[in-house]
């Protein structure tokens, strides 16, 4: 029983996390950098 409540915390702390990074306020936040790289400075 115990394993079993270790690997559901486990999926549920995993399932938060990806949550969190794909939420709608951090969109922007994760995804200005790569746009920003692929600018041409010169």
């Amino acid at each position: 029983m115990a394993l079993f409540l270790y690997g559901l915390a486990l999926v549920i702390l995993l399932g938060g996390i990806i949550l969190f990074y794909y939420s709608k306020k951090r969109h922007k936040k994760v995804e200005e950098p790569k746009y920003r790289m692929l600018i041409d400075e010169d």
